[in-house]
C-alpha cells in the first residue's frame, strides 16, 4: 500500500494538532511514515527515536575532529528525498523538539538521552553532544542558555528542518515553531529569517475552510511578533485567530461584588465569550446542569479534573476567591444573551486566544491599573473552565503576575509561581495533553519561571533567596546585581573573575571535566559566554572597563552583540563619537532588534549632525518599540533638522499643501514639518504627561495648520505647569493665533460655510479655524486655563475677543474687568511706581471706552450685571483716583483722570 498526497496531508494535520484524525485509514497505520507519525502524535517521543527508521538517520561516520552537527548535516544532504522519506524526517525532527520541550517546559522526565541516537559512537558523549549544540544555538549575537536539558535534541530538529521539503506543506509551520522556541533559549530576541513570515502568511490563506487549524496559525505567527516585540502586529493577528475560530468576545460590565463584606453591588468588569459549536468538541456537549456546576466551582478554586494544576485559594478576610456577579444582563451586544455567572464553557484553542489578547492588552496600553484590571477579566474567563492543562498553567502564571503587585494578593501570587515551577516534573496529567495546545501559548521554560520567582523575591525584598535561585541557575549578572543590594559588590566582582580564571566552573564544565580524570586541561567557556561575562566585569570595574569590553570583543572574535553596544555606549559616554559609531553599528547588524543600539547610535549621529542617519536610526527604534515617546520625539526632532538643512523628506501619501516648498516660518519645508507632527503625535501616545513633547507639539502643530491639535497641545501644557509656574505655561502668541483664527472668521455661523452660500444641511466648517475651531477654544479657556489662571490681564482680553466676536457682550465686558482688575487692581506697583502708574492711567481709560461700547448692548442683553455700566464705570475710575491721589495727585495726568470722571457724570 502506497502513502497518497490526501493521507500525508492528514497526518501532517494530525503532528500539527497533536492529536490523531479520525480521516485517515486504520490499514495504512501499516505503513514506516505513519506508524512513526503516530507514536509522535501519541507522545512516545523514545519509541519513535529509538526506531529502526530514527536510527538510520543519525548513523554517521565518527570522525574525531568534525562536529557531529556537520557530520549530520552532510550526512542529511545526501538522504533520500520523496514523500515517505520526508514525512518520516518530519516525525523524527517533531519528536526531538517535543523531547526538548518536554524536559524543559511542560515534563513529566524524559526517558531518552540524545547520546541514545548515536549508540555505535561509544566516544560521543553527552557533554560532547550538549556543548556543540549549546556553541551553536548561539545566533544573532546572542548567548544560548547553557543549562537548558538536552540541547542535542532541538539542535537536531533544526538540522532535520533545515532540509529541503518538497512535498510537506506544512513545513514552514513547523520552521515557525522552532524559531519561536529559539527565542526563548536567547538572552535577547533576535530578528526571524527574512523569508519565514512570508511563507507562512501564504500558509494561512492555503487554509481557508479549516476554521481551527487557521486560527492556531494564525495565534502562533501572532506570538512570533509578540516575541520580536511587534504588538501591533500581533494584536492584528489575535483578532484574526479569533475570526478563524469563530470566537466571539466582548469587554463588558455587569453588577457585582468582590468582597465579603460589600453591600452594594457595583458595576465589574467582566469578559463574556463564546465558542463557536463543534460536533467534536465537548463543550457542546456539556448539559445546562453541568456548565452550572463547573460556574458554581469557585475559579480559583481546585478543578474538579485530577490532572489539572493545583490553583491556590486566596483565604482572605475581605477579598472574595472572584467575583460574585448579582446581574444576569448586561447590555444589548452580541453577547448580550450570556449571564456573566454562568458563562458557556470555552474550547481550549479560543481559551489560548483570550491569553494572547491578554498579553496584547498589556503590551499595547498604558501602564495603568485599568489596564490590569481588563487583563483580569480575560484570564478569570479562562480560569472559570479548565480544559487544557498547560492553557490552565499559563492562565494561573498570568494571574500571579496581575496579583503580584496588590497588598492583599501577593502571597498567593508569590506560592502560586512556586506551586506551578513544582508541578512540572509530575505526571499528573499526559505528555499528549500538554503538549497540544503549548504552541499557541507563551509559556515560560523551567529556568525562566524560576527566574521570575527569584525576580518576585527581590521585589519583596529577599535577596538571599533570589540570590539562592540565580546562583542555581547560573545567571551571573542577576547574581550580580543581588550582590550589589547587599552592598557586597566586590563578592560579585570575585565570582565573574573566578568563572574567568577558571577557579570556579559552571556545573556543564564540571560534568565535563569529571568525565576525564586524566585530563588537567581547563574546560573553555563558549565564546559568547565568555565575552558576556567580560562584559559584566566592564560594568562592574568602570577604571578598566574599556579594556575589559575590548576583551570580550576579541573573545567573541568580533560576533559578540552585547560585547560591540557596550564598546560603543563607553565610546558615547566619554565623547568620543567617531569611535563609537563602528561598534553601535557593528552591534545593530549582529542583532537589529535590539532597539536601545539603535537610540544610542542616533543619539550619536545627532552629536556628529548627521540628521538623515541619525533619523533613520529612530525611525528603527519605533519600529521596534512602538511605546518609546522618547524615540518618537527625537524622530521629530530629526525630520526639523533635516529641513534646516535643507533636506526635504517626501510624503509617502497624500499631497502637500501649497506652502510645501517653504515652511510658515524658518525655512523647513512642510513636509518634513508635517513628519514631525505626525511623530510627536504618536510619541505622546505612550508619554501623556511629558508638557516638553506637548510643548513641542502644539509648535509645529501651528505650524503646520493643525490648530485644533494646538489647542489641545496647549490645554495640557496649562494643565501640566499652572500649579508651579502660572501665567508663565501659556505661550501666548499661540493662544493669540488661536483666537485671531476663530475670530477671522464671520461671527454669523452661515457665513462661514465653506465654498460659499450653501444650504444649511450642506454647511461643514474647517475644523482649523473658525466656527470649527471655536468649541475647541472656548473649552480651552472655559475648562482649562481659567479655572487654574485669573490674573493674567493678556488671557482675559483675548477671552473677551472671542466672547465679542461670538456677541455675547454682558460677558465679554466681564472678561474686560477681569483684564483691568488683574493689570491694575492687583498690582501694586500702580500705587508708588510712577511709570507705571502713567500705564495704568491709560489702561483705566481704555477699560471706560469698553465699558462705554459694550455697556449698552450688555444692559439690552440683561445679562453681565452690567445694567448700569455708567454708575460702574464712575466707580471704577473714582477708586482709582482715590488709591492714588495721595501718591500722584499733582502729577499732569491726574487732568486727564479729572477729565474722564467730569465725563462720565455729564453723560448720565
Amino acid at each position: 500500500m502506497a502513502l497518497t498526497r490526501e493521507t500525508a496531508l492528514l497526518v501532517e494535520k494530525s503532528l500539527i494538532e497533536g492529536k490523531w484524525r479520525s480521516g485517515i485509514d486504520e490499514s495504512a497505520l501499516q505503513l514506516l511514515p505513519l506508524e512513526l507519525a503516530h507514536l509522535v502524535v501519541d507522545g512516545k517521543f523514545s519509541d519513535a527515536l529509538k526506531h529502526p527508521e530514527s536510527r538510520r538517520v543519525f548513523q554517521t561516520k565518527y570522525i574525531a575532529s568534525t562536529p557531529w552537527t556537520r557530520r549530520l548535516r552532510d550526512l542529511l544532504a545526501s538522504s533520500t528525498q520523496g514523500l515517505d522519506a520526508e514525512l518520516m524526517r518530519l516525525s523524527i525532527a517533531i519528536a526531538c523538539m517535543h523531547s526538548f520541550v518536554q524536559v524543559n517546559w511542560t515534563g513529566p522526565e524524559l526517558d531518552i538521552k540524545p547520546s541514545d541516537l548515536f549508540a555505535d559512537h561509544v566516544d560521543i558523549t553527552e557533554e560532547d553532544l550538549d556543548r556543540e549544540a549549546i556553541d551553536e544555538l548561539c545566533f544573532g549575537g546572542e548567548p544560548a542558555y547553557h543549562l537548558a536539558h538536552v540541547p542535542a535534541f532541538f539542535r537536531l530538529a533544526q538540522l532535520l528542518l533545515e532540509q529541503p521539503y518538497q512535498h510537506i506543506s506544512t513545513i514552514t509551520w513547523w520552521r515557525l515553531r522552532a524559531s519561536s522556541l529559539h527565542q526563548h533559549l536567547l538572552d535577547e530576541p533576535v530578528a526571524f529569517p527574512s523569508d519565514l513570515l512570508p511563507d507562512v502568511d501564504n500558509l494561512i490563506s492555503s487554509l481557508d475552510g479549516e476554521h481551527d487549524l487557521q486560527g492556531r496559525l494564525w495565534v502562533e505567527r501572532g506570538i512570533a511578533h509578540h516575541m520580536v516585540g511587534r504588538d501591533q502586529v500581533a494584536g492584528e493577528a489575535f483578532i484574526s485567530a479569533a475570526r478563524s475560530t469563530g470566537l466571539q468576545y466582548e469587554l463588558s460590565g455587569a453588577l457585582g461584588k468582590r468582597t465579603k463584606w460589600q453591600q452594594n453591588e457595583v458595576t465589574q468588569l467582566v469578559l463574556l465569550a463564546e465558542s463557536r459549536k463543534r460536533e467534536d468538541s465537548p463543550v457542546e456537549a456539556q448539559t445546562a446542569g453541568d456548565e452550572k456546576a463547573a460556574d458554581d466551582e469557585p475559579a480559583d478554586g481546585n478543578p474538579d479534573k485530577k490532572d489539572m494544576p493545583e490553583a491556590l485559594l486566596l483565604n482572605d478576610d475581605t477579598l472574595l476567591e472572584h467575583t460574585e456577579f448579582t446581574s444576569s444582563t448586561v447590555g444589548t451586544g452580541a453577547l448580550a444573551h450570556i449571564d456573566p455567572k454562568s458563562q458557556p464553557a470555552l474550547d481550549a484553542l479560543d481559551q489560548c486566544i483570550l491569553l494572547s489578547l491578554c498579553l496584547n492588552v498589556k503590551n499595547t496600553s498604558p501602564l495603568h491599573g485599568l489596564t490590569s484590571e481588563q487583563m483580569s477579566a480575560y484570564v478569570a474567563r479562562v480560569l472559570s473552565h479548565p480544559k487544557n492543562w498547560t492553557v490552565y498553567t499559563m492562565a494561573l502564571l498570568l494571574r500571579s503576575r496581575l496579583e503580584a503587585n496588590r497588598t492583599r494578593t501577593v502571597e498567593r501570587s508569590t506560592l502560586q509561581l512556586q506551586a506551578l515551577i513544582d508541578q512540572m516534573p509530575t505526571s499528573d496529567s499526559t505528555l499528549q495533553e500538554r503538549l497540544l495546545y503549548f504552541h499557541s501559548i507563551i509559556l515560560p521554560s523551567k529556568w525562566e519561571m524560576e527566574r521570575e520567582l527569584a525576580v518576585r523575591f527581590l521585589s519583596l525584598g529577599v535577596v538571599r533567596s533570589a540570590l539562592d535561585i540565580f546562583e542555581r541557575l547560573e545567571m551571573w549578572e542577576e547574581t550580580v546585581q543581588c550582590w550589589q543590594s547587599l552592598e557586597r559588590p566586590e563578592k560579585g566582582i570575585a565570582i565573574v573573575r573566578d568563572l574567568l580564571e577558571g577557579k570556579k566552573q559552571e556545573a556543564e564544565l564540571v560534568l565535563q571535566r569529571g568525565k576525564s580524570a586524566l585530563e588537567r586541561q581547563r574546560p573553555r567557556l563558549d565564546r559568547a559566554r565568555e565575552a558576556k561575562l567580560w562584559c559584566l566585569l566592564g560594568d562592574l570595574e568602570k577604571n578598566s572597563a574599556l579594556a575589559h569590553y575590548e576583551k570580550a570583543w576579541e573573545v567573541s572574535d568580533h560576533t559578540s552583540a552585547r560585547a560591540a553596544r557596550s564598546l560603543g555606549g563607553y565610546h558615547f559616554a566619554h565623547g568620543q563619537f567617531e569611535r563609537a559609531i563602528p561598534y553601535l553599528r557593528r552591534a545593530t547588524e549582529i542583532n537589529p532588534l535590539y532597539s536601545r543600539t539603535w537610540f544610542v547610535l542616533g543619539c550619536t549621529y545627532i552629536r556628529t549632525e548627521e540628521w538623515v542617519k541619525a533619523k533613520d536610526c529612530f525611525a528603527r527604534c519605533v519600529g521596534i518599540e512602538q511605546e518609546d515617546a522618547e524615540s518618537w520625539s527625537n524622530l521629530a526632532s530629526m525630520y526639523l533638522r533635516m529641513g534646516e538643512a535643507g533636506e526635504k523628506v517626501e510624503l509617502d501619501t497624500g499631497v502637500a499643501p501649497a506652502e510645501d516648498d517653504v515652511a510658515l516660518a524658518g525655512g523647513i519645508p512642510f513636509s518634513n514639518k508635517l513628519l514631525a507632527f505626525r511623530a510627536l503625535r504618536q510619541g505622546l501616545k505612550f508619554s501623556y504627561e511629558n508638557w516638553r513633547m506637548w510643548s513641542n507639539y502644539m509648535i509645529i502643530a501651528m505650524d503646520v495648520g493643525e490648530l485644533a491639535e494646538a489647542a489641545r497641545a496647549l490645554g495640557r501644557v496649562v494643565e501640566e505647569r499652572a500649579g508651579r509656574e502660572g501665567e508663565e505655561c501659556v505661550d501666548m502668541a499661540v493662544l493669540e493665533r488661536l483666537v485671531n483664527a476663530v475670530t477671522r472668521a464671520p461671527a454669523k455661523e452661515g457665513d462661514a460655510a465653506e465654498g460659499g452660500e450653501v444650504r444649511a444641511t450642506e454647511r461643514s466648517h474647517n475644523p482649523n479655524e473658525g466656527h470649527g475651531l471655536k468649541r475647541r477654544v472656548r473649552e480651552l479657556f472655559t475648562r482649562t486655563i481659567l479655572p487654574r489662571i485669573s490674573d493674567s490681564a493678556r488671557i482675559w482680553r483675548m477671552w473677551a475677543r472671542m466672547l465679542v466676536w461670538e456677541g455675547r457682550w454682558g460677558a465679554a465686558l466681564e472678561a474686560h474687568m477681569n483684564a483691568y482688575r488683574a493689570a491694575v487692581v492687583s498690582d501694586e506697583r500702580v500705587d508708588v511706581d510712577l511709570e507705571r502708574w502713567r500705564e495704568a492711567v491709560g489702561e483705566l481709560e481704555e477699560t471706560v471706552d469698553v465699558m462705554r461700547n459694550l455697556g449698552p448692548r450688555a444692559a439690552e442683553e440683561g445679562k453681565g450685571g452690567m445694567k448700569d455700566w455708567k454708575f460702574q464705570a464712575k466707580g471704577v475710575v473714582r477708586t482709582f483716583m482715590g488709591r492714588t491721589r495721595a501718591s500722584f495727585g499733582d502729577e499732569p495726568e491726574w487732568e486727564r483722570l479729572t477729565e474722564l470722571l467730569e465725563e462720565l457724570r455729564n453723560d448720565e
